[in-house]
């Protein structure tokens, strides 16, 4: 199951099974959603921006775990279980404000796509770069030529459709992935148990970051990215045995298990790269060229880590190209965009979107040759994708809220303790507290980075949230009769119409 992109679908896209009069539900235990969500969220890409705080790593993730990840577990759970409806974040949010929200919350997941896709492009680039010569993952020209061939290139791949594409998605994540951290993880407990030489020293007042500057705590917003996603958790629910002792227990389980990983990964990075040589873009691939070089085996054991990884973020790419442009043909079949934008090929793949996609992929892409430096350039896709995603969680969180009063007596298989309205809004309101917190700190330059001066990068940063969001506004403003699917693809219909619960055996979402 692919990692990353998976865990951050808020509206998987989901193949409908034949229903069956004798088929039975499949039920599974707590373990089972714990290692489903530890799946989803567990990523190496993110770890570098985090390794910049050192021992102070651990504070952040624990602290984006309570207001972040558990509230966002819970609400959708309660969500997913009592609104099962193909669509997730647009149905949810549509039933708590109208259908006008719920497109903007599903075009929020579509333009955050959209604006992450030159980070993760970015970070295989340099990747790649290790494989032949490091000092091209600095080289801004370099960047930009091989994001855009590897962007357009699985774009065009996936005019074949889903079902080609993970034919090589499934076992390249494994490869890519899961040997990757495996071995980073192990490489980092060995140089701690070892006595090496450590770029950051333990000592206790490290466990805290410096709250002197609000420059020094921007790159924490980099964790809530990190968690984003683990409503897929919340949509897997329905199929535990026991959905209200069990669903605490697998939330917790994971929770647990992610922290681990997490913090001896980005440790594992601090240990070897300072943070002032630490590159945002192939920090992961400095920590593993250390970690080899002085083993003695720098060369062609780094080569093949770069290969895996690369080959492992090919298929993170590829898996993130199609899903979230499916989700956005269900508003298309309302009539909220253009017919210009409504072109199906015969493998049922919406073509026109996709292009649309790339063609302002593209654009975000080339930020880079404008930026000071290369990490500057990721960092502020990073931070801008952030602000789009909290703003959806926002509004996710709010749904919550207002269902409990709007909706109280719909029935939810799993509902957050606490009364009929205090327990949601304790844990709906600190993922709100947790997701503003996020959104602020991401107009703030970080420190240890090259960037613009402080109002021009604020400017930059807010035209950018104000460009992605005002499509959906200007589209409900001069979108016409005519804008409505006449004959919508009966198969991406059936994708984003039926429920999961039609199914024989509520299958699980397809990685998207």
């Amino acid at each position: 199951m692919p990692a990353e992109r998976l865990a951050r679908s808020r509206h998987p896209v989901v193949r409908q099974a034949v229903p069956s009069p004798v088929a039975k539900k499949r039920l599974i235990g707590p373990t089972g959603i714990a290692l489903i969500t530890v799946a989803a969220i567990l990523t190496l890409r993110g770890f570098p921006s985090t390794a910049e705080y050192g021992w102070a790593s651990i504070f952040f993730y624990v602290f984006g775990a309570i207001f972040f990840f558990i509230p966002l577990s819970f609400v959708a759970a309660e969500l997913a279980t009592g609104w099962p409806k193909a669509g997730g974040m647009f149905a949810w949010v549509s039933a708590a404000f109208g259908p006008r929200s719920g497109f903007l919350a599903v075009w929020f997941d579509w333009i955050e796509n959209v604006v992450w896709f030159p980070t993760v492009l970015s970070f295989v680039a340099a990747t790649i770069a290790y494989m032949f010569e490091p000092n091209l993952a600095n080289n801004k020209w370099y960047l930009v030529i091989i994001m855009l061939v590897v962007f357009w290139g699985m774009t065009l791949a996936n005019f074949l459709g889903l079902k080609n594409i993970l034919r090589f998605n499934n076992a390249a994540v494994v490869v890519g992935t899961l040997i990757p951290i495996a071995v980073l993880i192990t490489l980092g407990v060995y140089w701690l148990v070892s006595g090496r030489p450590n770029a950051i020293p333990f000592h206790a007042s490290k466990l805290l970051p410096s709250f002197s500057s609000i420059g020094n705590l921007v790159f924490f917003a980099g964790v809530l990215l990190g968690y984003a996603g683990v409503e897929m958790a919340g949509y897997s629910a329905k199929q535990l045995k026991n959905i209200r002792r069990d669903y605490p227990r697998a939330v917790a389980a994971s929770t647990l298990l992610i922290l681990v990983l997490s913090i001896l990964g980005t440790l594992a990075i601090s240990f070897v790269v300072p943070d002032g040589k630490l590159s945002l873009v192939s920090g992961l691939m400095q920590a593993f060229q250390e970690f080899f070089n002085r083993l003695g085996i720098g060369i062609w054991a780094t080569k093949v880590m770069a290969a895996l990884v690369g080959l492992g973020t090919l298929a993170l790419i590829s898996t993130w190209m199609l899903g979230p442009s499916e989700g956005v043909y269900a508003a298309e079949g309302s009539g909220e965009l253009p017919p210009e934008l409504h072109y199906v090929n015969k493998r049922h793949v919406p073509v026109a979107i996709l292009l649309a996609q790339g063609i302002l992929g593209t654009m975000f892409a080339l930020l880079y040759l404008f930026v000071p430096g290369v990490s500057t350039g990721y960092w502020m896709l990073t931070a801008l994708t952030i602000q789009l995603t909290v703003l959806m969680y926002i509004m996710m969180f709010a749904a919550g809220i207002r269902l409990r009063y709007s909706e109280p007596g719909t029935e939810r298989p799993y509902r957050i303790p606490g009364g009929k309205y205090l327990g949601m809004w304790l844990v709906g309101g600190m993922g709100i507290l947790g997701s503003m917190f996020g959104l602020i700190l991401g107009f703030f330059p970080p420190t240890g980075i090259a960037h613009w001066s402080t109002p021009i990068y604020v400017v930059v940063m807010v035209v950018g949230i104000f460009v992605c969001s005002i499509p959906p506004f200007l589209a409900d403003i001069f979108k016409k009769p005519g804008w409505r699917i006449t004959h919508p693809d009966p198969v991406l219909l059936d994708v984003t119409e039926k429920s999961p619960s039609d199914s024989a055996e509520s299958p699980s979402p397809v990685p998207v």
